[in-house]
């Protein structure tokens, strides 16, 4: 297909965030030409990705309702002391119906195959020699290693498989911890997504990205026996290595990239530091950009820092709980942080989930007896000194 000569906006990547912003640019500004470009030959890649309903508001649950394919009333969590049902909703999105319905909405806006060899602020050069042009480009490929971050990884391998017995009632497991530690914090993460189909994630708090596939999806198997659940067949797999920020300089990391055009997701660190969730804040740069509607590469990236510097402040505290986890935190001990933490309220824990502790929430997750040992836990308070820590740590 041939695209206009000269568009409005340019989005590289067709993942969640450059999905979202995308679609939603469509409903609010369907006067702006705008071109998604994808690598692949289709959107959303191979994921599941998810939110409570109190990670966003109304409005904005509403818009993007579409893409939703599975809502539950409530989900479970394990640990060996500790064994809960939180009545909160929450809903997963799929790239297969991300895919359908963003596709559906942006019809010739989409250009798959289309892998960028290089961009700037005006144009963006094809693999394939192609260039395409316009006022506003925006990156949306993913996350970059950056030496301005200090990370952790939160690592899985998801089988979703059909099941030989099917039952009705079955909630989400947003983490078991009840399983053998190994490799950091390791809990299993649990889908019911049909009455017959569910999707089994073998996760890690790692201080390594590595997968070993083939131990995960035997461990999946044996934990599936062990909940007497009997696999008839795997339908898909996926895997991710997303990222756990432990500590960072925001402004040194933002003017890495001043001179080439904005990234968004993962990318741009907007993501919940503790849990990686990253679909609240693409939602939510989404309506920003979709209604502030950028003219410039340069106007866009303005409003992202904007967002990007506002977030970070706001999630000091997790990021601080984050070094108490990867470096205070014995390997095998480390469930015992989580543990205690789901022994708190409902509302702190809806509120530590959406990014918007209160300080009195902020005091009660630090007060009382530490699941770490103080001495262990004090180097790690401040930020700047882990900073200046040497780079050996990761």
């Amino acid at each position: 297909m041939s695209m206009p000569p000269q568009l409005d906006m340019i989005i590289v990547g067709g993942g969640l965030s450059g999905c979202l912003l995308a679609w939603r640019l469509s409903q609010r500004r369907p006067d702006l030409r705008v071109c998604l470009l994808e690598a692949g030959d289709r959107l959303g890649g191979n994921h599941t990705w998810s939110s409570f309903d109190t990670d966003l508001t109304a409005a904005q649950r509403s818009w993007i309702a579409p893409v939703v394919v599975h809502h539950w009333d409530a989900y479970d969590v394990r640990f060996p002391r500790v064994e809960r049902t939180l009545h909160a909703g929450y809903n997963s999105i799929t790239s297969q119906r991300l895919h359908e319905v963003v596709s559906a909405a942006l019809g010739e806006g989409v250009q798959y195959n289309a892998s960028a060899a290089s961009l700037n602020e005006t144009s963006v050069k094809l693999r394939d020699g192609r260039q395409f042009d316009a006022a506003c480009v925006i990156d949306a490929r993913g996350a970059h290693a950056s030496p301005h971050l200090l990370l952790g990884f939160q690592k899985f391998l998801g089988l979703e498989v059909e099941l030989l017995e099917g039952r009705e009632g079955r909630l989400p497991t947003i983490m078991d911890a009840t399983v053998r530690q190994a490799d950091g914090y390791r809990f299993v993460y649990t889908l019911p997504l049909a009455p017959d189909r569910m999707l089994i994630e073998d996760t890690y708090y790692s201080d390594g990205g590595d997968l070993a596939p083939e131990m995960l999806r035997a461990r999946i198997r044996a934990y599936a026996e062990a909940r007497g659940w009997h696999i008839a067949s795997v339908l898909r797999e996926e895997t991710g290595v997303l990222p756990i920020i432990l500590a960072g300089d925001i402004e040194k990391f933002l003017a890495s990239y001043a001179d080439v055009p904005p990234k968004i997701g993962l990318g741009a660190a907007l993501f919940h530091p503790t849990t990686g969730y990253s679909l609240p804040d693409a939602v939510r740069l989404a309506d920003r950009l979709a209604s502030g509607g950028p003219a410039t590469t340069a106007e866009a990236r303005h409003m992202v820092a904007e967002m990007v510097r506002n977030v970070w402040r706001e999630r000091a505290i997790f990021r601080m709980l984050n070094r108490f986890l990867f470096k205070a935190g014995v390997p095998a001990e480390r469930y015992r942080i989580l543990e205690r933490f789901y022994g708190l309220n409902d509302e702190l824990i809806r509120n530590f989930y959406a990014g918007r502790l209160t300080a009195l929430q902020k005091l009660r997750v630090l007060a009382g007896k530490p699941p770490v040992p103080i001495r262990s836990a004090i180097p790690f308070v401040s930020e700047g000194r882990m900073l200046r820590r040497p780079r050996g740590i990761r």
